[in-house]
């Protein structure tokens, strides 16, 4: 895992190598092994080395081919690496024994297909000198992040935004239309940054820059996934079983230890499991605490036990989650609702030592975990209410009125035409309704980019079952743009790289075209339950879900009520926004009122806390 930058000047100007060293330096976090730079003519790279595979210095990068006509960097694990190089090693003369070569020989050797042979995450530039190409690529689930700019004369990546505003090429300005999407749904909606300018590649994308024109196509979509022969329960049971077996398999491949996330839930639970079946005694980590409303480590320890894992249990306080908030807030690449929790833990894991660490994350969205699934299949059920007339519902609508925020929810879906995916999904998902964001932003967009991403893709998304319709939601929103993002920067901000077996492209494609019938039963996530047999003891599911929760609604009015109000105070005196209406919010949030919870808040105070970090006007 590691940190990507680059500049190539359209104006054939040597570059400055100052340059390229602030925008590698300000990403140090992500890869304090090593850096490495790479400066001819008109193009320059940048890179950070955390070293998991081919620790050896010859494996630092930037890496060239034998001619020296390619140079490349390179973010992310490719776990087949090992198969690619068995199928180039005769057209190609390896040097070292990483996954950075194989992926400049195989761009050598089949061009942009190479990237439908490559799984795993990944974000990488090749520079081919013959060509004067610069070509860059990103993963299919957008687990590895590259951002993108174009100004007159450059055009600058890297793997944060912060590298890119420390290149100084790009303007440091807010990017005003994008705040609709970030108070909708706690984080900016991909293609959009926080800053003008300054773009998300999307997942699955590659762009290519020559001479003449920039080409950026996609060559992998969720929504194409390839049907696939359905057999009968146990035939599915077994193809779901070696899927899973096969995904955390391909992620454990690493010359340094692979140790493992265990909540004590589902689906940590199953990959510590099939952890185990892989090697013998893996090693885990849970994070208790002294309030038993939250600590779920008894849970943890029948797993370590029945698995015979290294367990380590690291006691953390409410002081320590206190404490970390400025810090986590400080490590926001892009401002967000969520992702303090991974940030806490992620640190105190990498303290004990550990680089690399499997995730349960993802589980809930493939095997429907989530409460959203039920609530979409409900409406589903209730195709008479858009039959009805449309002035009785939106009668109802404006009795609902006020500024609750569920209230607020079932209006919006009443005033619906109809009960679509690209429709219902961006409002179950709305931490604040658009009425509310009325109130404070001076100017809002009409369609979230969220819906218009979904409406787009809404003929291709409805050939699906209606739970796959929802875990397609998922990805393309709430998990790529906040839960993937935030778990990237968060553990890159401590040097921990997270592997995430549940968003195995082979896994996600196979089980969304499975029918809903297999995905429900009496107990939750049915299908992974079914597949793993036995795996996991009865206890770790035959229970409520706790899920990584703390009383961040009591912290907010209290222990750190003075921190948030001050940035809250000066937030409300920016231009983007009616100031005193935020006041107000923040008042009734104070007074329990209108259900606004903390997310809402730490929207206000993450936002704030970036642009005064980076200047942002």
């Amino acid at each position: 895992m590691c940190g990507i930058a680059g500049i190539l000047n359209f104006n054939h100007a040597h570059q400055d190598d100052k340059v390229i060293r602030a925008m590698s330096d300000s990403m140090t976090h992500r890869g304090p092994d090593a850096d490495g730079f790479f400066i001819s003519g008109r193009v320059a790279f940048g890179h950070r080395r955390l070293s998991i595979i081919d620790l050896s210095e010859q494996a630092n990068q930037p890496i060239f081919d034998t001619h020296g006509n390619y140079a490349i960097v390179f973010n992310g694990e490719i776990y087949n690496y090992a198969e690619l190089k068995q199928l180039l090693k005769d057209v190609y003369p390896f040097k070292t024994n990483g996954d950075t070569e194989v992926v400049l020989a195989a761009y050598i050797h089949w061009g942009v297909k190479a990237l439908e042979k490559l799984k795993g995450m990944f974000a990488f530039a090749i520079w081919s000198k013959q060509d004067e190409t610069l070509f860059i690529a990103r993963d299919r689930l957008g687990v590895k992040p590259v951002y993108i700019a174009r100004t007159g004369t450059h055009f600058v990546f890297a793997s944060e935004i912060r590298a890119i505003l420390n290149s100084g090429l790009v303007a440091r300005k807010i990017n005003r239309n994008a705040l609709t999407d970030f108070f909708l749904y706690q984080s900016f909606q991909s293609p959009d940054t926080i800053v003008e300018g300054i773009h998300e590649l999307p997942a699955g994308y590659s762009i290519l820059i020559n001479k003449l024109d920039i080409q950026q196509k996609p060559y992998w979509d969720i929504t194409n996934a390839p049907d696939i022969e359905i057999g009968d329960t146990a035939s599915v049971n077994k193809q779901v079983n070696q899927l899973l077996i096969q995904s955390v398999e391909r992620r454990m491949v690493s010359d340094v230890p692979v140790a493992a996330f265990l909540s004590g839930g589902i689906d940590s639970s199953v990959v510590v499991g099939l952890m185990a079946q892989i090697s013998t005694a893996p090693e885990t980590f849970n994070i208790s605490f002294d309030d038993k409303e939250f600590d779920e480590s008894d849970y943890a320890s029948i797993i370590a036990k029945k698995f015979n894992t290294r367990h380590h249990e690291l006691r953390l306080s409410s002081d320590d989650f206190l404490h970390e908030l400025p810090n986590a807030l400080q490590a926001m690449d892009s401002p967000s609702g969520d992702g303090i929790n991974t940030y806490v833990v992620s640190k105190a894991i990498r303290k004990q030592g550990i680089k690399v660490a499997l995730s349960g994350v993802g589980g809930d969205e493939l095997f429907a975990g989530y409460p959203i699934f039920k609530q979409f299949e409900s409406l589903r059920n209730k195709s008479w209410l858009w039959k009805s007339p449309g002035f009785v519902r939106e009668l109802v609508a404006l009795a609902l009125g006020g500024d609750d925020i569920r209230k607020q929810r079932i209006a919006e879906l009443l005033r619906l035409d109809q009960c679509s995916i690209s429709k219902v999904y961006p409002i179950l998902r709305q931490v604040n309704s658009y009425r509310t964001l009325k109130r404070f932003l001076k100017s809002t967009t009409k369609v979230s980019g969220l819906q218009q991403s979904l409406s787009s893709k809404q003929t291709a998304i409805e050939k699906f079952p209606d739970y796959s319709q929802i875990s397609i939601a998922e990805y393309l929103g709430y998990t790529k743009q906040t839960l993937l993002k935030d778990t990237d920067q968060m553990s890159m901000a401590v040097s921990l790289e997270v592997r995430e077996p549940f968003f195995d492209h082979d896994l996600i494609e196979y089980v969304l075209r499975l029918p809903d019938s297999y995905k429900k039963g009496a107990s939750p996530k049915s299908l992974l339950l079914n597949a793993t047999g036995n795996l996991i003891p009865a206890e770790i599911y035959n229970r409520p879900k706790k899920g990584f929760v703390f009383p961040w609604n009591n912290w907010f009015r209290n222990e750190l009520r003075s921190y948030c109000e001050s940035r809250i105070v000066s937030l409300s005196g920016k231009d983007l926004f009616i100031g005193s209406n935020i006041k107000t919010y923040w008042e009734d949030f104070l007074l329990h009122k209108n259900r606004i919870g903390w997310t809402s808040i730490l929207l206000f105070v993450a936002l704030e806390n970036y642009i005064e970090a980076h200047h942002l006007e």
